[in-house]
């Protein structure tokens, strides 16, 4: 059996892609709201929103450690299987994945450092201005590789000139068509996932009894953002699904699992997709209700797939279910955050372990959500990568061959399995060690600077509470990390 480069190629760029894409989505939340939290610690000068901040911050680090390194290897990629693409695109895809590096890069890896060991050793105001560069840093990083992506399926500001990309736009090519709901999406994603798993893992804490104060507060403050922002995520992504309607119907028809051009089209709960024979088997759909989403109009018509040749449209069946997944837990995540933010008003959120029980459930349902938007978004597009102008086998590498392909694939899987045993491994460990603090009797206000160590310092649980005319505990990480 003869293995074919180009399916292992595309098979390693997968692995790769979703292996990469739940650290991003993680850190770009869970870094504005670290800086947040430094602002309300700075502004109030409250120990327990510093604590939380340290807290947080040891997840960030790692997180974003795995990102970096399985982001590099994804930018390789572009180089080792897929060079032709490379070389056709480099006059627009060269210089922006260059600019992610040096405006986003070069200011999340300055000024990460001074936030991971600065407390206490830099003014309180500059350790807040480090937090807001790292969240600011990747907003950037993201802005320049979504543009990328999203000028990948609806590109523009460009003209081929004997089978290269000539830019005539930059401005059209970076904010092309696509781009502002995309950046918009994965904005609202990042929170979500960011917003879930700090709930989750307050829950967690709750459920023990442990850091109560702490986790209470950070628990109201993500079912209130994601009460809002879940809802608010279901309304873009119906703007990018119209936005792709425009620009890339064949992929909306793919997800509708719509075979045959028509009027009044049903928005299919379930259906298995059958695309030897062009149909679906085991239909169960609410009549018009996928062309009033889609047109505005009970009776709009949709383009069905047939309208396009075979060999250009996108696997169905993947698209279609993975659709159904991403929007799912969408409307799961709408329904846990309104019934937190009523149990929070009613004042049991406390007094509910079978809610608390359900939020560490959540942790997962984010990045599963965010893999199947990603499975949407790039097997939708196939077979183009770039849309209408290069495809997949146009791009790939002519010199690589199926073994050099298949040796590359099963080293990244088991390197990336490593790495992922070992991250969940130490994040797992730190999460069920909990925040330590410690309680400084000299100094107490969180403003002011701090001496890194002390004779008097008596090492606490949080778990513990003190007494009620004890003042508030002063945090310093640097003794926690030099123990």
């Amino acid at each position: 059996m003869e293995l074919d480069p180009l399916l292992l190629s595309r098979i390693q760029f997968a692995f790769v892609v979703s292996f990469h894409a739940i650290f991003p989505v993680f850190t770009i939340g869970l870094a504005s709201y670290i800086a947040l939290l430094e602002g309300i610690a700075f502004r109030t000068g409250s120990a327990q929103w510093a604590r939380l901040s340290q807290f947080w911050i040891k997840i960030f680090a790692v997180v974003f450690g795995m990102g970096v390194v399985s982001g590099l290897v994804m930018a390789f990629q572009f180089g080792t299987n897929w060079s032709e693409f490379s070389y056709r695109t480099s006059n627009f895809i060269g210089p922006t994945l260059s600019y992610e590096v040096v405006t986003a890069f070069f200011l999340e890896a300055a000024f990460l450092g001074v936030l991971l060991f600065g407390r206490n050793k830099v003014p309180p105001g500059l350790h807040l201005f480090s937090a807001i560069m790292v969240a600011v840093g990747t907003f950037i990083s993201s802005f320049w590789i979504l543009s990328t992506n999203s000028w990948m399926h609806t590109p523009a500001g460009y003209e081929m000139r004997e089978g290269m990309v000539h830019v005539t736009s930059w401005a059209q090519a970076i904010f092309n068509p696509s781009f502002a709901y995309r950046f918009t999406h994965m904005a609202i994603a990042s929170f979500l996932t960011g917003g879930f798993v700090v709930a989750g893992v307050s829950a967690y804490y709750l459920l023990r009894k442990h850091a109560v104060e702490p986790s209470r507060k950070a628990l109201k403050m993500c079912l209130v953002m994601l009460f809002f922002l879940a809802p608010l995520q279901a309304y873009v992504g119906d703007l990018h699904g119209l936005n792709t309607l425009e620009y890339q119907p064949v992929k909306v028809a793919a997800m509708e699992g719509a075979w045959d051009t028509q009027r009044g089209l049903p928005l299919l709960l379930f259906a298995i997709p059958d695309a030897r024979n062009e149909t679906n088997h085991f239909e169960v759909g609410i009549p018009k209700l996928a062309s009033l989403i889609l047109t505005h109009d009970l009776d709009g018509e949709v383009q069905g797939l047939k309208d396009w040749p075979a060999e250009e449209r996108p696997p169905v069946g993947i698209v279609f279910w993975a659709f159904r997944i991403m929007v799912g837990i969408g409307l799961l995540m709408i329904v846990v955050a309104t019934i937190g933010v009523v149990q929070m008003l009613r004042g049991r959120l406390e007094s509910s372990p079978r809610y608390l029980q359900v939020l560490r459930l959540m942790v997962p349902m984010p990045f599963i959500a965010v893999l199947a938007g990603w499975v949407v978004t790039e097997v939708g597009r196939q077979p183009w990568m770039m849309w209408g102008e290069i495809t997949v086998a146009d791009g790939l590498t002519p010199s690589l061959t199926g073994p050099m392909a298949l040796f590359t694939l099963v080293g990244y899987m088991l390197v990336y399995a490593a790495v992922f045993t070992a991250g969940v491994y130490y994040l797992t460990r730190v999460v069920r060690k909990g925040m330590v603090i410690e309680v400084a009797h000299e100094e107490e206000d969180y403003a002011r600077p701090k001496r890194p160590f002390s004779a008097t310092d008596v090492e606490l649980d949080v778990g513990d509470d003190p007494e009620p005319d004890a003042r508030e505990p002063d945090y310093t990480p640097e003794r926690e990390e030099g123990r």
